[in-house]
C-alpha cells in the first residue's frame, strides 16, 4: 500500500510531536514551523495529500477574532486551488456543557478561543468543503513536552503536573470526555487511511470523571486531592458514533486509564 504523505504544521507543539513520533513508520510525514510554511512553493505543497496545522496565535486564544490571528485561515486560503485535504484541529468547546453531544448539536462556544474556532470552521468551509476534514476533539491527556517559551495555553495536564508531592488540591468532580493522547493518534491514523470528508467528533464517548483520572495519575504522586462534589454544570461528553462507524476501531475507558497510570 502506498503511504499518505502528512505535512503537519507546528513543529514545537505538543499535537503535531506526537502525531510525529507515532506515525512516522505508517505515513511520509513532515513537520515544520508555520514560519517555514509560507515560504513553501505551490508545488513543495502539492506533493502532499494532507495538511493540519497543529499551530496556534496566543491572541487567538485570549482575544475576538481577527483574520490576522488565524493561522488555519492562511494555510486554507493557500490550499484553495490545490489537491490536499486540510485536517482542522477544532475543539469540543465549540459546544455546550451537557452529555451526549453530536455532530449536529447547535453550538454555544461561551470564551474567544471557542468562538474563534467556530469562526474559523464556518470560513474555511468556504474554502474546501469537498476537501475538509474537522475534528472536534475532546480533552487530550498526555505527559506535556519539555518546557517551551513557544507554548500558549495550559491544559488539564499542564496543571496537573505543577501540583508538589503532598500538596493538597481541591477539586470540582465533573465529568468529561477525555483521550489519550496515544487514542488520538491511532484515531488520526485511521481517518486518514479512510480518506473522509466532513466533521467528526474525537472522543471516548463516555463520562469520565476528574476524579477516576486523578486517582491514575496520582499512583505515583502523593498529591492530597480533595473531592468537592457539585451538580456537574461543567460536565460534558460527546456521542461519537459517528467516529466509530467510520474507523470501527474500540476505544475504551481502561485503555485511557493504563494510560494515566503510566505517565
Amino acid at each position: 500500500m502506498i503511504k499518505k504523505k502528512l505535512l503537519l504544521i507546528g513543529k514545537y507543539s505538543f499535537i503535531s510531536s506526537n502525531l510525529y513520533l507515532s506515525l512516522k513508520s505508517k505515513l511520509i510525514i513532515k513537520k515544520v514551523s508555520f514560519e517555514k510554511f509560507k515560504k513553501f512553493k505551490i508545488k513543495k505543497i502539492e506533493s502532499f495529500d494532507y495538511i493540519c496545522n497543529c499551530s496556534i496565535h496566543k491572541k487567538y486564544i485570549n482575544e475576538r477574532y481577527k483574520n490576522n490571528n488565524d493561522i488555519d485561515y492562511y494555510v486554507v486560503k493557500r490550499l484553495k486551488n490545490l489537491s490536499p485535504k486540510f485536517i482542522f484541529l477544532s475543539s469540543r468547546k465549540i459546544y455546550p456543557s451537557k452529555p451526549n453531544l453530536n455532530e449536529n448539536t447547535f453550538p454555544n462556544p461561551r470564551d474567544s478561543y471557542s468562538k474563534n474556532k467556530l469562526i474559523t470552521e464556518n470560513k474555511i468551509k468556504k474554502y474546501l468543503n469537498s476537501k475538509l476534514i474537522i475534528l472536534r476533539i475532546s480533552n487530550i491527556i498526555g505527559k506535556p513536552l519539555k518546557k517551551s517559551n513557544r507554548k500558549v495555553s495550559q491544559t488539564f495536564i499542564d496543571n496537573f503536573f505543577k501540583y508538589k508531592k503532598n500538596q493538597k488540591v481541591i477539586y470540582e468532580n465533573h465529568y468529561k470526555d477525555f483521550l489519550s493522547i496515544d487514542q488520538f493518534s491511532k484515531i488520526f491514523y485511521e481517518i486518514l487511511i479512510r480518506d473522509p470528508i466532513g466533521i467528526f467528533n474525537i472522543s471516548l464517548g463516555k463520562k469520565v470523571y476528574i476524579s477516576e483520572i486523578l486517582k491514575v495519575l496520582n499512583l505515583k504522586r502523593s498529591i492530597k486531592f480533595e473531592k468537592v462534589d457539585i451538580k456537574n454544570k461543567d460536565s460534558f461528553y460527546l456521542n461519537n458514533k459517528k467516529l466509530k462507524k467510520l474507523i470501527k476501531i474500540k476505544i475504551t475507558k481502561m485503555e485511557l486509564l493504563d494510560y494515566c497510570s503510566k505517565i
